[in-house]
């Protein structure tokens, strides 16, 4: 892949899929905003950034130094996600559901960020989710000027796991507040080693995240597929419920989209809930 190196920022132009609103709207991350101008600006692995794309170019703000060894892996550039695609279109609405969501791409997310992100997610919607969020970074994060503005990293575990939910308090995250510093103590004590559950299959995963209060199955293949990176689990919230019902019927197995499920299911997500919005 070619890239240019400019004095602020890196850009190149993706070998294939590569959609900014599908990527960053997709259910899969929290902090990512888009701009007035399109582009989207966030926090990831510690580093503020702002991204942009232009007749097919894409820019990221930071160093060569950024893009090798942060975003190219962070967007999982050396993936063709095309090829997946086509190897999903086992149907017409497989079809329908991967060209409506072409673009999307799975991004390799931290760990612990991942774990304690959907932990907050539960019986929550993406507005509050992302408020959350960020009153916790605001909080507990380290701070980062970038662009005139300052921005916070996600904070660790171990510093979380000092504290109590009342402190927490100021965040609003009710109950979950509770399953947040639960899961900071299993990480920072190493009960739950989050790289040593990457290395297990996916059920032994989710067994082990699932005897975390607080975590349910839902939430634990939130986990795995967007912090663990095992690409065959498949959420199911409400969207998903729907859609499988409407398409697959009681029987229905992932197992049917192979190695690549969890791809299929941001696929179905995203055209789920788009595709229901202003419906009753």
């Amino acid at each position: 892949m070619d890239i240019t190196v400019g004095e602020d920022r890196v850009s190149f132009c993706p070998n294939d899929d590569f959609d900014l609103k599908r990527i960053f709207e997709c259910g899969q991350c929290f902090r990512w905003n888009e701009e007035p101008d399109g582009a989207y600006t966030g926090v990831a692995l510690g580093r503020a950034a702002r991204i942009s794309k232009r007749d097919g170019v894409i820019s990221i703000s930071g160093s060569e130094e950024d893009f090798r060894t942060i975003w190219r892996s962070y967007f999982d550039l050396d993936r063709s996600y095309s090829a997946i695609r086509e190897s999903l279109c086992i149907d017409d609405y497989m079809r329908c559901s991967t060209q409506f969501g072409a673009g999307i791409r799975i991004l390799r997310q931290d760990r612990w960020e991942a774990l304690c992100s959907f932990i907050i997610s539960q019986c929550n919607n993406i507005p509050r989710i992302k408020g959350i969020v960020e009153r916790l970074c605001g909080l507990y994060g380290e701070p980062m000027d970038f662009e005139g503005r300052v921005y916070y990293s996600f904070p660790p575990a171990s510093k979380l796991a000092a504290l109590t939910p009342e402190d927490l308090a100021p965040i609003r995250a009710g109950y979950r507040a509770d399953y947040i510093i639960r899961a900071a103590r299993d990480v920072d004590s190493g009960n739950i080693d989050m790289d040593e559950l990457s290395e297990m299959d996916l059920e032994g995963a989710r067994r082990a995240l699932m005897k975390m209060r607080g975590v349910g199955k839902k939430v634990a293949d939130c986990v795995i597929l967007f912090g663990l990176r095992i690409p065959t689990a498949f959420p199911m919230d409400t969207w998903m419920k729907k859609a499988v019902a409407e398409h697959y019927g009681k029987d229905f197995d992932p197992a049917i989209f192979g190695e690549y499920a969890g791809l299929a299911q941001q696929y179905m997500f995203y055209y789920q809930r788009e595709n229901s919005k202003g419906v009753k």
